[in-house]
């Protein structure tokens, strides 16, 4: 890509080629007999004037692109440099934010574990109640019904017990007599009606 200036510049060196190609044909037609030394100084100052007045103005508006160039690259560079601290700086916020938010939630998180472990054994401790109630409940009514049944059990061996003795000890004549004061028994309230009606 070629530079805006560069046009004026090669103009100018082009010029200042043509100078010393006159001078040095005007050096070697001159019969004058100059000193050697006279005319390279001579071309070398016109070859410099020249440069210095066809170059002059196309260099220092080279040399002026040059510099704002590189001036607005620095400006642009500032500016993203800038422009990146500051990212850097939001994105060091945002960490720090980050690890708090991340402590906060572990904070969260075990004083979470912590009540539900705590409401876990509250649950545990009221069903382990329960379970010792229920089972003192079936306790007592199991010892209760084998109270019964052994009362039931005792009540009917006692009248085996008290039939068996009863055939053991009761005589046949034991059993008239029983039967004889049981009809004596009836028959006695029946007479004394008897005489009452009279």
């Amino acid at each position: 890509m070629s530079h805006p200036g560069a046009a004026p510049i090669v103009r100018g060196l082009a010029a200042a080629g043509l100078l010393m190609l006159a001078a040095g044909t005007a050096r070697a037609a001159s019969d004058a007999g100059l000193s050697d030394l006279i005319y390279p100084a001579l071309n070398l100052s016109l070859l410099l004037g020249v440069l210095f007045y066809y170059a002059r103005k196309p260099v220092q508006a080279f040399f002026q692109d040059r510099r704002d160039r590189i001036r607005g690259e620095l400006e642009t560079a500032a500016e993203l440099r800038k422009q990146a601290e500051v990212r850097h700086a939001h994105w060091q916020r945002q960490l720090i934010d980050l690890e708090a938010e991340t402590d906060r939630i572990r904070a969260a998180a075990l004083e979470r574990a912590e009540s539900e472990r705590e409401r876990i054994l509250d649950d545990a401790r009221v069903a382990a109640e329960r379970i010792r109630t229920d089972a003192r409940a079936a306790i007592e009514q199991e010892v209760r019904r084998a109270r019964n049944q052994l009362r039931e059990e005792a009540a009917d061996l006692s009248l085996k017990l008290a039939s068996e003795i009863l055939r053991s000890q009761v005589t046949d004549s034991d059993n008239d007599r029983l039967v004889d004061e049981f009809i004596r028994k009836i028959e006695e309230p029946a007479s004394n009606g008897d005489g009452i009606g009279r």
